[in-house]
């Protein structure tokens, strides 16, 4: 099924939420206009984009007028309408297996490398060290399982790894290396090579506001 008119995505190119549902619109092959949010700015808490997602939060998607908002669920809605089921599973065992995943992304990505990433490139107040340690205990694991198959549910890639994939690959920018984890390496390769990937943006360094 291919969508009516053009998605519209709500989006920050510096936020890999944000790039999760970019890159899966790509991956789909589904037409798409990005609307970009200025979150310094603050657009992200207008009374407009609020009637869009409450939270306040990117990204969201305008399906023809079907609102969806949060990355993950973003992700399980595209795959449900227009996926091939490869990309979330229908049995039991898979469904659980890719929401196991998607749950890591909402805890451990998310409060690993993301923050590491937000304190290094754009200066959130936050402890980047233990925001680097739970990454690296996170790798650990990832690295095991990654050892024994292509991707992080089985031989073919799934929403899981679209929704591990932005952050991680961009781990670097939060101090943390991905030299000691070559399955992961080889993991995050294999993503993009798959058809029409686009790639996350990198951040450069902070630099402070002169006092």
């Amino acid at each position: 099924m291919q969508a009516l008119a053009p998605i519209k995505l709500y989006r920050s190119v510096v936020s890999g939420h944000a790039h999760r549902a970019e890159l899966f619109l790509s991956l789909l092959d589904l037409p798409y206009t990005a609307i970009d949010v200025d979150l310094h700015a603050r657009e992200q808490r207008s009374d407009a984009f609020l009637k869009l997602n409450p939270f306040g939060q990117v990204p969201v998607i305008d399906d023809n007028g079907t609102v969806v908002a949060d990355s993950n669920a973003i992700l399980v809605y595209l795959a449900t309408k227009y996926g091939e089921p490869g990309w979330l599973p229908r049995d039991a065992v898979g469904a659980a297996q890719v929401q196991r995943w998607l749950t890591v992304a909402a805890g451990e990505i998310a409060y690993g490398p993301a923050l590491a990433r937000l304190v290094k490139r754009l200066g959130f107040p936050a402890d980047a060290d233990a925001a680097a340690r739970r990454a690296e205990r996170l790798f650990a694991v990832m690295e095991a399982e990654l050892s024994h198959r292509p991707f992080l549910v089985g031989e073919q890639p799934t929403i899981a790894d679209i929704a591990g994939y932005s952050y991680i690959a961009r781990a670097p920018e939060g101090d943390i290396s991905l030299a000691p984890y070559p399955a992961l390496r080889a993991w995050l390769a294999r993503i993009e090579a798959l058809p029409r990937f686009v790639p996350m943006i990198e951040l450069p360094p902070f630099q402070p506001k002169a006092a």
